[in-house]
């Protein structure tokens, strides 16, 4: 119906705009009738609105055609006018239908209206009472606005009061002396815990109450004298008890160690005191330094005295030295000395002293040493005292900081306040006993046994003794070097004329005391040094060997032979470089510089060992070498009979000779494998000296000369000679 309704009026508005234009185009401007009009003005024609209005007729035409009902009359070819008046009769029945249903409704319309109208009233009674409403709720919202106002100040006002009573609690709780406090500080013994609980609490409160004084607080006036009266009753208390213990240090044979440890639970007693009353912890420190001071001196002046008991009886003087000889009294019933058994310049077993293990091992008992009648050397003894001095200063200064709260110079002026004394002691000891000490090995362990303490108080973390091994070194290095310089200058001094009698042989003869002495104590002091290496050390041992070396060419010049002084120097050599490889290490300085000269001397041996039976064997392969070299080998025709002869000589006394050669290394080395090792570069080289000569005599100058045919086969004579290769 309504598509229809649509396609009418569609079609009408056509039919009628259609027919008006016809109208328009019958009856115009020019024509006549009763519909004649006034000639219209040029001025008076609106042509901006016909062009609007044709435009809204063209969207309006073209949105009919797009109805389906128009494209369907279209396409029939129906006339739009008969069908425009066909769809209004429609219409007119339509309307007059719809009209009898509104007729016959008219009860329940007139129903519907009063209901509409009883609607309305309830509605507009709705609206009423919603205008009081949202009036109530603007009301409403300001007293909530109100009272978010309210409640943010009340807030505000409770936290501050929050913070006014959290202050105001703290202080009253720093101001009021609780009866426990009371009773305990008052009444309870020191040594209990709850003295100490209640200690800590008065320090706490006597620090508010000073803190709060600052701030001008009033309050403070009236714990003030309650707080003091406790203050006094406490510091009388710790006094006493410290005091009391202090004592106790002074009792004979008091081991102050424990009531040092019973000190130490009770540190806060003097933290308090510190805090509280500084003229009672100075006195408490004062009373602690002067006992301890006259303890650890009194201690040590008589530990030192008694170790000093158990000392060798005799030890090194001036005259001990390398370069002097031992001119010491010997009776029958005399003690094997320390000189006589060489422990001067030996090391022997001296050098455990500062071996890890024995380094810091128990130190020595005097008396229980003297009953077993036991000695020792000066640095087991040095050892034992510097060991005691240095486990006692480690505990008194880790004591010292802990219990007197202090450190870095505070600690260490207090630490030498307390040992000042004592270490002033030691070193004048020291001191003294340097004076008189010749003993260089002694001094050198001495050296490295503070240089490995030194190391042990920094793993300790113990610097306040940093100064005194300091002050030892500085003591116990310039005595080292002068002995040291002394034994240079006996060996310099030395005049070999004066040794006596002379002999090749090392263990005959006053000079090979000497070299001997110098081999045991250079590798004694280069084993040392290995371990903690100084440059200086090694300089003096460098001038030490350069006039050890000196002596040994002047005491070989006294003797007549080359050859004896071949034998006398590779002895020597020998018996030093032996001497020196037991201890030192194979590439040290001493080592080298004496394999070298052992080597040359015994390459000069055995050439001159060789020359009595070989010599004219040996003069001719080097002339003949040289003149082969040279171009000219045909000079060695003139020299046939010189070569029978040596072929002959040679091939009839070369055993004899091979075997005088090594009875007499034999007799002239006592080391045996230095002799036989010397045998075996003699007999190597006459092999190779042989083996050139029959290099020489195949020449074609020499090669038709009859007497080669008595040479000896190369390989024939090292089959020969292997037999006198001695065996040990």
């Amino acid at each position: 119906m309504a598509a229809a309704a649509t396609m009418a009026a569609a079609a009408r508005e056509l039919v009628l705009r259609a027919g008006a234009s016809d109208v328009e185009e019958e009856e115009g401007p020019l024509g006549g009738g009763s519909g004649l009009q006034e000639p219209l003005q040029l001025g008076e024609l609106d042509i901006t609105s016909d062009e609007f209005i044709l435009d809204e007729v063209d969207v309006h035409i073209q949105a009919n055609l797009e109805d389906e009902l128009v494209k369907e009359a279209l396409k029939t070819g129906v006339d739009l006018r008969h069908y425009s008046k066909q769809v209004e009769l429609e219409l007119q029945q339509i309307e007059q239908k719809s009209i009898r249903d509104y007729i016959q409704e008219s009860e329940n319309i007139a129903s519907l209206h009063n209901q509409i109208t009883a609607c309305d009233a309830v509605l507009e009674r709705m609206e009423q009472m919603l205008g009081a409403f949202q009036s109530d709720l603007s009301s409403i919202s300001s007293e909530i606005r109100t009272l978010q106002e309210q409640s943010g100040a009340m807030n505000i006002r409770l936290r501050n009061r929050q913070a006014v009573r959290g202050k105001l609690g703290e202080l009253v709780d720093g101001l009021v002396v609780p009866s426990a406090l009371v009773t305990a500080i008052l009444e309870a013994p020191v040594t209990e815990p709850r003295f100490l609980e209640q200690l800590q609490e008065l320090d706490a409160k006597a620090a508010a109450v000073r803190e709060q004084e600052a701030m001008g607080t009033a309050a403070c006036a009236d714990v003030r004298g309650v707080l003091d009266r406790l203050r006094v009753k406490a510091v009388t208390k710790i006094r006493e008890f410290i005091l009391q213990k202090i004592y106790s240090f002074r009792k004979p044979m008091t081991n102050y160690q424990i009531p040092q440890a019973a000190l130490l639970k009770y540190r806060f007693f003097y933290q308090f005191l510190l805090g509280n009353e500084r003229a009672t912890a100075k006195e408490i420190r004062d009373e602690y330094v002067e006992t301890l001071s006259k303890i650890y001196l009194s201690y040590y002046r008589s530990y030192v005295g008694r170790l000093m008991k158990v000392q060798y009886e005799e030890v090194a003087e001036k005259d001990d030295l390398m370069g002097v000889e031992d001119t010491a009294k010997k009776g029958f019933f005399s003690k094997p000395s320390l000189r006589s058994r060489n422990t001067i310049f030996t090391l022997g077993t001296r050098g455990t002293v500062i071996s890890p293990a024995e380094l810091e091992a128990p130190i020595l008992v005097p008396h229980t040493a003297q009953r077993g009648e036991q000695r020792y050397p000066f640095e087991a003894l040095f050892r034992s005292q510097h060991y005691a001095l240095l486990d006692n200063s480690c505990r008194e200064y880790l004591f010292i900081c802990e219990f007197f709260i202090v450190s870095g110079p505070a600690a260490h002026d207090l630490f030498h306040a307390v040992m000042g004394r004592t270490l002033s002691m030691t070193l004048k000891h020291l001191e003294s006993y340097l004076a008189d000490c010749y003993d260089a090995i002694a001094v050198f362990l001495c050296i490295h046994i503070v240089l490995r303490f030194r190391n042990i108080a920094a793993k300790r973390d113990v610097p306040a003794l940093d100064r005194y091994w300091e002050q030892v070194l500085a003591l116990l290095w310039p005595r080292f070097e002068l002995i040291l310089e002394m034994n240079v200058q006996s060996v310099r001094s030395t005049d070999p004329q004066r040794l006596g009698g002379l002999d090749t042989r090392p263990h005959y003869v006053r000079a090979s005391k000497i070299t001997r002495r110098y081999a045991e104590f250079s590798s004694a002091l280069v084993s040392i040094n290995q371990t903690i290496p100084n440059e200086r050390t090694l300089q003096l041992l460098g001038q030490l060997q350069v006039e050890v070396e000196n002596f040994v060419l002047r005491v070989a010049a006294e003797f007549s032979s080359r050859k004896e002084q071949l034998v006398f120097l590779i002895n020597n050599y020998d018996m030093m470089l032996g001497v020196l490889m037991e201890r030192a290490a194979d590439d040290s300085k001493e080592v080298e510089s004496f394999q070298q000269l052992l080597n040359a001397r015994t390459q000069e041996f055995i050439e001159e060992l060789l020359s009595p039976p070989f010599g004219g064997l040996v003069a001719f392969v080097k002339e003949a070498e040289a003149l082969i070299e040279r171009g000219q080998a045909e000079r060695l025709r003139g020299e046939e009979a010189r070569v029978t002869q040596l072929i002959r000589g040679f091939g009839s006394s070369w055993k004899a000779s091979v075997e005088s050669l090594s009875q007499d290394v034999m007799r002239s080395f006592t080391n045996f494998r230095n002799g036989t090792s010397i045998i075996q570069g003699a007999l190597t080289q006459l092999i190779q000296l042989y083996h050139r000569f029959h290099r020489v005599l195949s020449q074609p100058q020499l090669r038709a000369l009859p007497a080669r045919a008595e040479l000896i086969n190369i390989h024939h004579l090292m089959v020969e000679l292997k037999k006198h290769k001695p065996n040990f």
